[in-house]
């Protein structure tokens, strides 16, 4: 018999990564292709969305390429992507209207401080559970309908279509245009009670209804491939999630009190709240986690808009690493940062503070700081803001968190990892497949399709790779958050 496979698609802030899964959760092959971000100025980050396309469509034939395997094994695809990311692009052509406007960019900050003072933030908060924050989709959209002269009408008319990078893969792998839950409740135009989108936010940011994807269970049958050369007409594209949604659901959260978090270009934790949102009252944002069958379930979420990019920046900005795996042995060379704070706000500063108007900085400084210290102090700074998330979210969600399972590249840095469990004071659980992103939108395409029974079966294959217990008295540590929180104060 001929073995079968799930091919995920995860498309990601610098690039995307093609992974074939097995019938037991294994990876047999990973593939990525970066692209290039596009910083026209600061505060400003594009994605040209035909090098994301040539990244997929590479990617995904060096996946099967590397695995010797013939396309038609996939049974399905599912596909999973950096939420925020919005774009606009011709419904006859399929050619975009501009550049996406990546989830970092931030040149509609002052849109969003007009929002606030205008009096829309609790309304807005109560509808789709996010803060105002040029973060989500709503403020990009309509700064693409306004500066491009003629796309309003367009839109209007169903001419152009929006969507999230999901919608746009799927409309170019099988002509369907859809989103799913998960990504909707990204853009601050869904309603996450009734699970549509929202009239009256619809008026507010004037984004037309005609232009907006249908929005589906996470686990579907969209459609299937057609036309797009480096795949066979006639697969199934049957999971759509988004990036963090997708990996809460490949680390096998699927319980309330479950948590995880991500360590990839930022650091995203989300804890399962099941099929009650819960509201924040500690500078969280509440989400669809996903949507199976039609019933929601939701999650509470905190997110650290610079994690893995911090240590690109010690990498490519000041080079004093000549690889992010460096670091992991350069901070472990000293028994502290010696009082060197790094703040790494470099796109401002997410949960639990939304500044978005903070910068980073690198405090505390001697002459005998040396670079080994920066590095210690920029894991430091990433545990940390994990670790004010975590706690918060303890808070909301009225039970600290018995364990934090970590994903993500950085979640290869024993160094991090430990450190985080130290911070935390409690277990952080490392699995055997890291790329949980991936994994998320695999298992969700599988169960569309039958490759997988139930989540019960799903949840009895995931593994645990390592598990790292804190070490090291929290008291220990107290100089080092005292000497963070009077930093991030001031940042």
């Amino acid at each position: 018999m001929t073995s079968a496979y799930i091919l995920a698609i995860d498309q990601g802030t610098t690039g995307s990564t093609a992974q074939l899964v097995d019938h037991e959760l294994n990876v047999i092959a990973s593939e990525n292709v970066e692209f290039p971000n596009i910083f026209l100025q600061p505060g400003w980050v594009e994605h040209d969305s035909g090098e994301i396309w040539r990244s997929v469509e590479q990617c995904v034939s060096r996946a099967l390429a590397s695995a010797g395997i013939d396309a038609g094994q996939i049974e399905a695809i599912g596909i999973t992507n950096q939420r925020e990311t919005s774009l606009f692009w011709d419904t006859k052509s399929g050619e975009p209207l501009q550049n996406a406007l990546v989830w970092q960019d931030r040149r509609t900050a002052d849109r969003c401080d007009e929002l606030k003072k205008a009096g829309h933030e609790d309304s807005i908060r109560e509808k789709t559970g996010l803060v105002i924050d040029p973060y989500f989709s709503a403020t990009k959209a309509e700064w693409m309908l306004r500066e491009n002269p003629g796309a309003l009408e367009k839109a209007e008319q169903g001419e152009l279509l929006f969507g999230t990078i999901d919608s746009w893969l799927t409309w170019r792998l099988c002509g369907a245009h859809v989103t799913d839950t998960s990504n909707a409740s990204r853009t601050m135009l869904f309603n996450i009670h009734s699970g549509e989108w929202d009239p009256e936010l619809l008026d507010l940011f004037s984004i037309p209804a005609a232009c907006l994807p249908r929005v589906e269970d996470s686990s579907k049958v969209y459609g299937h491939t057609s036309g797009i050369g480096f795949l066979p007409d006639g697969i199934p594209v049957a999971g759509l999630i988004g990036d963090q949604q997708g990996a809460l659901f490949g680390q096998a959260c699927f319980d309330p009190g479950m948590a995880k978090c991500t360590y990839g270009t930022g650091g995203f934790v989300l804890l399962n709240t099941g099929g009650k949102p819960v509201s924040s009252q500690h500078g969280m944002l509440t989400t669809v986690a996903w949507r199976l069958g039609g019933r929601l379930s939701y999650a509470i979420e905190g997110s650290a808009f610079v994690a893995g990019a911090a240590v690109q920046w010690l990498r490519d900005g000041l080079q004093i690493i000549d690889s992010a795996s460096e670091i992991e042995t350069l901070a472990g060379s000293v028994p502290s940062s010696e009082g060197v704070v790094f703040v790494p706000a470099l796109v401002g500063l997410g949960a639990p503070h939304w500044r978005p108007d903070a910068r980073g900085m690198i405090s505390g400084i001697t002459r005998g700081s040396t670079r080994a210290h920066i590095a210690r102090a920029t894991l430091d700074g990433i545990a940390l803001q994990i670790t004010e998330i975590v706690e918060s979210m303890g808070r909301d969600f009225g039970a600290a968190v018995s364990e934090l399972r970590v994903d993500g590249g950085a979640a290869r840095n024993d160094f991090l990892v430990q450190l985080q469990a130290d911070l935390l004071g409690l277990p952080c659980v490392r699995p055997v497949v890291l790329e949980t992103t991936a994994m998320g939108s695999a298992l969700l395409a599988g169960l569309a399709v039958g490759f997988w029974a139930s989540m019960e079966e799903v949840a009895s294959g995931w593994r645990e790779s390592r598990r790292f217990s804190p070490d090291t008295s929290r008291a220990e540590l107290a100089e080092t958050r005292a000497l963070w929180k009077k930093a991030v104060s001031v940042a």
